[in-house]
């Protein structure tokens, strides 16, 4: 580690906008910066950015830390990017993006994981093999779309890149992939660190258009000399290999050791715990993917909106305004939902936004209010968006719990891990202790700048982290309010079936 440079910038490049942080190494967070950017969707069912878009967030946020904290560049060491998970970006020989990235919401490639599923045996056979089945929102489908629907586009590619990958290109000019945005993908081998030749080979995807895999801590080089001059930093800044969103906020949760659990209230929602070895929870949609920590793996159950549904609320049903919603705005939405009974008048809200990859892999379901009445207000409405993605949590710590693994505690993170209120219907739902964790909705970012540390031999792995990440408040279940939620969690799981089979046939 250089003498005086013991400084480091996480970047986390979630769907909604770049977070930063400016982080010592023993964790302390000395500034923090948000850019927004939007979401296209071209299509129905689509969801695209452009690249650039994520950089000129991150040049942003850059100039926004230093300033904010009176922070010399030359004091910054080196920066790691987490990107959004299983995102990809076409890049030709030179570089340039051929297209808009093709995000983990984009559902556009539902025929080709059908086809993924008869080409290797069908399903059974297909989820014995791999665990669990590929959705329209995986990679390899994702993969196979360009090939079959943009084979002019899939021709001039040299390199199928994700989120972190591009950015760690656009910083250093090095294609790679980290470990766990290579894992995302279901074919990487975990043992050698590489791409599995063979599932390649069997869907037809020829090994050159994928790049080397990194160790998340690796150091790929240092910024560019134009990369430095946008962000504003020393051209001789180290850039790690970094890693995607969902490991990284798993180093920021501090839920690092084999059983550990944290779930996340962001855009999107998940549970993650590191396991060493598999457990069997394809149908839930769950997978095993590689970790940070090449020592484990984690078991991620990811569902596709969790903040966005009480973000849909405020903008349109709460007179805020599309795109207006301030941090005051949630702060009064928290206080009228609290004079809200436990299990909103009897009124159940389906999460199920824009699809569903898990507890129940589902692109074409789409979400309900459901027992309305006259008696319901808005205020109903807006509990019941609380309890329902509790609920949705719920059956993913069950499923969890079913395969070996209880999740107790549940460390949380995430914008909605800043909310009491939904910490303790947390709590309340799932029967679980629930840690909120400090600067919850800088984990991801945290995450992947003590990532930097490691690298630079401040720590000697992953693990030594856990101690860094402090909890401002632990929520205890409660008894009164099990049996209102026990019924409604219930009627959430009957009415999946119903649903999907409306959004079947609706959607598609």
């Amino acid at each position: 580690m250089t003498r005086g440079r013991n400084l480091a910038i996480g970047f986390d490049m979630g769907t909604g906008g770049c977070k930063a942080v400016l982080a010592g190494f023993r964790g302390e967070l000395l500034a923090s910066a948000f850019e927004p950017y939007g979401v296209e969707h071209p299509h129905p069912g689509w969801a695209e950015q452009d690249p650039e878009e994520w950089w000129g967030a991150a040049c942003r946020c850059t100039r926004k830390l230093l300033e904010r904290s009176g922070t010399q560049p030359s004091r910054v060491l080196g920066i790691g990017f987490a990107g959004q998970m299983a995102d990809t970006v076409p890049v030709g020989s030179d570089g340039e993006a051929l297209t808009h990235a093709v995000l983990w919401l984009d559902s556009r490639a539902d025929e080709q994981a059908a086809r993924i599923i008869r080409k290797m045996g069908g399903k059974r056979s297909l989820r014995a093999l791999a665990g669990t089945l590929p959705t329209g929102k995986d990679l390899v489908s994702k993969w196979l779309w360009f090939k079959q629907e943009m084979p002019e586009l899939y021709g001039r590619t040299a390199k199928f890149l994700d989120a972190t990958g591009w950015l760690v290109m656009r910083a250093t000019g090095v294609m790679q992939a980290d470990r766990t945005g290579a894992g995302a993908s279901g074919i990487l081998d975990a043992r050698k660190g590489d791409w599995n030749g063979l599932f390649l080979r069997a869907l037809g995807l020829p090994g050159d258009k994928f790049p080397e895999v990194s160790a998340c801590t690796r150091v790929i080089g240092v910024l560019k000399p134009l990369a430095a001059e946008e962000l504003g930093l020393e051209p001789d800044t180290l850039v790690i290999s970094g890693m995607s969103d969902i490991p990284a906020a798993t180093i920021g949760s501090g839920a690092l050791e084999e059983g550990d659990a944290h779930v996340n209230l962001g855009t999107s929602g998940w549970l993650v715990v590191p396991v060493r070895r598999p457990p069997r929870l394809g149908r839930y949609g769950m997978a095993a993917v590689a970790s940070a920590d090449p020592a484990l793996l984690i078991v991620i159950g990811e569902t596709e909106t969790a903040g966005a549904c009480l973000r849909w609320f405020a903008e349109n049903l709460s007179g805020a305004g599309a795109g207006a919603v301030e941090e005051s705005d949630y702060e009064r939405l928290d206080r009228e939902a609290e004079g809200v009974e436990a299990g909103a008048g009897g009124l159940l809200f389906c999460p199920w936004m824009f699809g569903e990859r898990s507890p129940v892999p589902d692109t074409s379901l789409r979400g309900a209010l459901l027992n309305l009445s006259l008696e319901h207000g808005r205020e109903h409405m807006l509990r019941a968006v609380y309890e329902g993605v509790s609920f949705n949590l719920r059956w993913l710590v069950e499923a969890a719990a079913g395969a070996g693994l209880p999740c107790r505690p549940l460390r949380a993170i995430g914008g909605g891990a800043r909310s009491d209120l939904w910490m303790q219907i947390l709590s309340d739902v799932t029967g679980r202790e629930v840690e909120a964790v400090e600067n919850p909705q800088e984990a991801g970012a945290m995450g992947v700048a003590l990532a930097v540390a490691v690298a630079a031999g401040a720590y000697r792995e992953l693990k030594e982290l856990k101690g860094i990440v402090k909890v401002r408040r632990t929520f205890t279940p409660r008894q009164e309010p099990a049996a209102a939620y026990g019924r409604l969690y219930r009627a959430c799981r009957e009415a999946y079936p119903v649903l999907s089979r409306l959004g079947a046939r609706l959607n598609r």
